[in-house]
């Protein structure tokens, strides 16, 4: 069946092209009676709109890339719940891509988004290290970025939203502190991660102001699932490091490590504690409920999204840093 084009509704509304496509872009310098005729028409006729064509014809994909570590936990969904909701409403449609915490993948994620002519990219990255010649790329392309939660090496150029992790994770450490604990462990991310790198700043101050300092207490995971925090936490147990509570990089590799206590008959909290950071829902869904820093993850997203819309208005206008508020909600694993 032959595609229904702008000129068949013109034809078969005998008005010209000029007219009936300024309705269908809801021109309001079109009557309303007249995109209301058009519009029927379209309906009626099956029209759909040519995206790659109005791309082309007005320089604009209307397409947005967001580009995650991953979509297994309510993190990255939560955010595109923000950025869908400011930029649904203006015509936006996300097209999503996951990179399993490869830099490889997200890599050939970001090209292949290029390729997609996409008006910007919206990005958590999975390792600074890596990309910055395929960042520096787009953005010589004339494509703009807005990076969210993981920040980019600070040579580049960008709009960012993030929280302050240094701060939340002192808080974290200090509240564990507050209920009487005294060898806090550290399930650390990756150092290539500047979110990383800071939650452990915010955990090592903490631990010096109480004179404990101990580099044994603190493991880096070899990855961010459930099975990385249990491991974490058994080789602490099997390398007989005392510790009387966690506090973890994530809340993936802090349940794993909880399921694991749990496993060897170890109470939580009465003998050791366990607190998080990147708080989602999955913190309520296990017992008991986990202490964790919840970031504003929604508003997260509507921040990056309108970073976006600026730099989509204007690729030269100047970068900006949002940095939210976060809250650290007390649950049972580290009260009682």
């Amino acid at each position: 069946m032959k595609r229904v084009t702008v000129k068949d509704l013109a034809k078969h509304l005998l008005l010209s092209t000029s007219t009936v496509s300024r309705a269908l872009l809801n021109d309001k310098n079109i009557h309303w009676e007249t995109k209301k005729k058009v519009l029927q028409a379209a309906k009626e006729l099956g029209y759909r709109r040519n995206s790659a064509a109005a791309s082309l014809k007005y320089g604009q994909s209307k397409n947005i890339g967001f580009v995650v570590p991953e979509m297994v936990t309510p993190f990255s969904s939560k955010v595109l719940r923000g950025i869908q909701e400011i930029l649904y409403p203006l015509g936006y449609r996300v097209i999503i891509t996951e990179c399993d915490e490869d830099p490889l993948r997200e890599r050939e994620n970001l090209l292949l988004l290029e390729e997609f002519n996409v008006d910007g990219i919206i990005i958590n990255l999975c390792d600074e290290s890596k990309n910055h010649d395929v960042y520096q790329q787009l953005l010589d392309r004339g494509i703009p970025l807005v990076f969210f939660d993981r920040m980019p090496n600070d040579s580049l150029n960008v709009s960012k939203v993030l929280v302050d992790n240094f701060l939340y994770a002192s808080a974290v450490t200090e509240h564990l502190f507050s209920k009487g604990r005294k060898r806090v462990a550290h399930i650390m991310g990756p150092p290539s991660l500047r979110n990383s790198q800071d939650r452990a700043k915010g955990y090592k101050e903490v631990m010096d102001k109480h004179g404990i300092s101990d580099p044994a207490l603190i493991i880096e995971a070899k990855g961010l699932g459930f099975e990385d925090g249990k491991n974490a936490v058994k080789t602490l147990m099997e390398k007989q490091i005392e510790f009387d509570a966690i506090f973890a990089f994530t809340d993936t590799l802090a349940i794993g490590a909880m399921n694991y206590l749990l496993e060897q008959g170890v109470k939580i909290p009465q003998e050791v504690s366990v607190a998080s950071f990147s708080g989602t829902e999955l913190s309520t869904m296990v017992y008991p409920q986990l202490s964790s820093v919840e970031p504003p993850l929604v508003q997260m997203g509507e921040e990056a999204a309108r970073l976006m819309l600026e730099k989509i208005k204007n690729f030269d206008v100047a970068c900006r840093e949002i940095l939210l508020d976060a809250e650290l909600k007390i649950r049972s694993s580290s009260s009682f």
